[in-house]
């Protein structure tokens, strides 16, 4: 079998992954312990995430014509690669946390819809809270002034309702009054011809 016919099916997989991609983030993973890889791993599958090791030629070859060739000068040294097709921002904030606390992870570069960044933008987009985050603040927000609504009517119902409340009397007879007085004052301004 030629070189070419075992390459070819590794970057039909890779090309396979990247189809239908949001985001694509390459990684350093050199010093990684084995424990460190395997709760990484574990992260990124939880959240849907692939994660897996190629060749960086592999990588190369899937890679152009598409959205992720601007990857290609991170594509040195041993790459690892995390592709998502649901949550953009899922590779970046879990690559970038467990950076944190594994110091040999080293951030190269991804590309997140469309556009590339380096290590230090792939780090800026890590700062984006997830998709279901937003849409529970977003709720929240949204049920906040109904919770208080309720609230109000609740003291009130308990009170004994809006008969109990004092409503401010109405003072209607000396406006009434006070109308014919106007129109008169008005007829005797007009002046007679």
């Amino acid at each position: 079998m030629a070189k070419v016919e075992l390459k070819q099916p590794v970057v039909e997989e890779i090309s396979a992954h990247i189809k239908d991609a949001q985001s694509v983030v390459l990684v350093d993973y050199r010093g990684l312990t084995v424990e460190q890889d395997t709760r990484l791993r574990k992260q990124l599958r939880e959240a849907g995430v692939t994660y897996k090791v190629y060749k960086n030629t592999m990588m190369n070859f899937a890679f152009k014509g598409t959205d992720f060739e601007a990857l290609t000068p991170y594509l040195e040294g041993p790459s690892a690669v995390a592709i998502s097709a649901e949550d953009a921002t899922a590779p970046a904030r879990i690559l970038c946390k467990f950076a944190k606390e594994a110091n040999k992870l080293e951030i190269k570069g991804g590309v997140v819809e469309g556009v590339a960044y380096d290590a230090q933008g792939i780090g800026e987009i890590a700062k984006i809270p997830s998709r279901e985050e937003l849409l529970s603040r977003l709720l929240g927000s949204m049920q906040s002034p109904i919770a208080n609504f309720a609230r109000v009517m609740n003291q009130l119902a308990e009170k004994g309702g809006a008969s109990e409340c004092e409503a401010p009397a109405k003072e209607e007879a000396p406006a009434a009054e006070e109308a014919p007085a106007q129109e008169e004052a008005a007829v005797e301004e007009t002046p007679a011809e």
